[in-house]
């Protein structure tokens, strides 16, 4: 962990921390790399795999988020860096095995080769496998939260997000989305494929500063709409962006039929979702103020991005 953050912060220190992306991917690739060590008894070439996955790439939304929330609430820093570098580590797992042949079979990821093509199939399901077991370790560590119950609670609930009722249930709609093509199912599985993750960077952060569950309601609140308006910007970007700032292939999701917002409600009226979900994005936020400025920031980020 770098020195800036390695502990309590100063007075003033987090103000407007998720505005800061440069110095938070810093502090997250430090968190993330110091958990995968440099023990000699390891293989290096699924140490190395696990580096290319995770560190140095990606907007780091995901960390923000987490950030933006635990200063608004008060929670510590250096807890709060290492349940964001946690989520990092579940992020990049996800892309790892999406990426797969037997998934997505994509051969690009964030402008470089997918994990698969750069080292093997085997060490890509090994490293992602890896991944995930680290953000566990790195959520269960003391240097987390002082309290075993908090740090139960925050495992508990990202082994939530991961299984049937999130992520992997999400993957199974998308790849087996039946016959037919409805909103109702859509939004299902935009709510667990990348909603779950995104719900969890709130519920984490509130879980971290033990905040009460009125606000905890309004932030969650906040945190299913922008979960569903980041998918379907997903969807609206792999329709009409531009590969080059994308990073990735495009246009595969219409190609093969998948159930996507796009699919299911056409590029403008997706887009008008996307613009309505911001706007309660918002509204879920009034009663914190100013104070809750990185969040506003961060819907507006998810609605207008490019990539």
């Amino acid at each position: 962990m770098s020195g800036q953050h390695s502990g309590e912060a100063k007075p003033g220190e987090e103000e407007n921390a998720a505005s800061r992306p440069t110095e938070l991917r810093r502090d997250i690739d430090a968190v993330i790399d110091q958990a995968i060590g440099t023990s000699p008894s390891r293989h290096q070439r699924l140490a190395d795999a696990m580096r290319y996955a995770a560190l140095g790439a990606g907007k780091r939304f995901r960390a923000m988020l987490v950030i933006a929330v635990s200063d608004l609430l008060g929670a510590r820093r250096g807890g709060a860096l290492r349940v964001a570098a946690a989520i990092e580590c579940v992020h990049a797992q996800s892309l790892v095995h999406d990426d797969l042949p037997c998934m997505d079979d994509d051969d690009l990821r964030r402008g470089k080769p997918t994990l698969h093509r750069a080292f093997d199939e085997a060490t890509a399901v090994l490293a992602g496998d890896a991944l995930l077991a680290l953000a566990f370790e790195i959520l269960s560590d003391p240097r987390t939260h002082p309290e075993a119950a908090v740090r139960g609670d925050l495992v508990l609930k990202l082994a939530r997000t991961m299984g049937q009722d999130g992520l992997a249930g999400g993957q199974m709609l998308d790849l087996f989305p039946g016959d037919q093509i409805s909103s109702e199912a859509m939004i299902l599985c935009e709510m667990r494929k990348t909603g779950a993750l995104i719900r969890y960077c709130v519920e984490a952060a509130a879980i971290l500063a033990g905040c009460d569950d009125g606000q905890r309601r309004k932030l969650m609140s906040f945190a299913e709409k922008l979960g569903l308006m980041f998918q379907i910007r997903d969807d609206i970007l792999d329709m009409s962006g531009d590969e080059k700032l994308v990073g990735k292939g495009l246009r595969k999701d219409t190609a093969q039929g998948k159930n996507t917002a796009t699919a299911c409600l056409g590029l403008e009226d997706a887009n008008l979702s996307a613009a309505h979900l911001e706007r309660d994005c918002h509204e879920a936020l009034i009663g914190f103020g100013s104070q809750a400025s990185a969040l506003h920031d961060l819907a507006a980020f998810a609605f207008q991005r490019m990539h």
